[in-house]
């Protein structure tokens, strides 16, 4: 697996594993747990979740699937906006944590803005940073004026990730956000890399160019989100087999003619775009 630097050194796949929607179903949750495992073989080693998927059912399913491989894994998990204040962002990360069955989260981020200054937020992460709660901390769905604000915050430059909607059908991060997040050493997490729905998994450009390499238009899609240097993604896979073709996309490299024929079908931004989210 192909590997992604964070600022301070810390490597990671460019590809992980999401779990929104996972966990919700019993009759799912042993072949959803043997996908997490099988990710995990495979060297996606990073697995996503946060407290509001499910109302912590995903964390839950998360942390028996990694039960006595702690030390193999990277985790991730977010507070939800209402629990962000300084108090309340301790108090979700230790449940998180219980849900887990770990001592400590691998990346903590915010899910979203929300009523709560980023200043209080800031001041919890700092808290469990101190306590060893959490290795490092990061926001998700944050455009570039609200990156600005962050890092205007005493500590806020210590913001390692943002978590953000991309994939080819979602390119408005490319004009700013990207670019803003690559010079200031953040590194930028896709989720929902292959879109929601499947109608971006029927675009005939992305069939297209995975004819001619002979993968999956979803293999396509996940190549085109870590083509950047500062980009990783958290494609979810619900079944072993799923798992397996998300790994292999690690190893696409798109031509200048795949990457052509995609621009075609899916124009990169001219101006600033409001940011997309799910």
């Amino acid at each position: 697996m192909r590997n992604l630097r964070l600022a301070d050194g810390t490597s990671l796949p460019v590809l992980g594993q999401g779990t929104w929607m996972m966990g919700d179903a019993p009759r799912r949750r042993d072949e959803e747990i043997a996908a997490l495992r099988a990710g995990i073989e495979r060297g996606m080693t990073l697995l996503d979740t946060a407290e509001i998927y499910g109302d912590g059912a995903s964390e839950t399913l998360v942390g028996e699937a990694v039960a006595g491989r702690r030390d193999e894994v990277f985790l991730v998990s977010k507070v939800a906006p209402s629990n962000a204040s300084r108090q309340g962002t301790i108090a979700a990360c230790e449940a998180s944590l219980r849900r887990l069955g770990v001592e400590r989260l691998d990346l903590y981020l915010l899910h979203w803005r929300g009523r709560h200054p980023l200043a209080e937020t800031l001041r919890g992460f700092d808290d469990l940073l101190a306590a060893g709660k959490i290795a490092r901390w990061g926001v998700s769905n944050f455009d570039v004026d609200d990156m600005e604000e962050l890092v205007a915050i005493e500590g806020g430059e210590r913001c390692a990730v943002n978590q953000i909607l991309y994939h080819p059908g979602e390119r408005g991060v490319e004009f700013d956000l990207l670019p803003w997040l690559e010079g200031k050493g953040v590194a930028a997490m896709a989720y929902s890399p292959v879109g929601q729905g499947g109608t971006l998994l029927r675009d005939p450009a992305l069939a297209a160019v995975g004819r001619r390499h002979g993968v999956s238009p979803a293999q396509v899609a996940l190549a085109f989100a870590v083509r950047r240097a500062n980009v990783f993604a958290i494609p979810k896979a619900g079944t072993t087999a799923h798992v397996i073709e998300n790994a292999a996309a690690a190893d696409l490299v798109l031509t200048p003619q795949d990457l052509a024929e995609i621009d075609a079908a899916f124009p990169p931004p001219a101006r600033k775009r409001p940011l997309s989210m799910l």
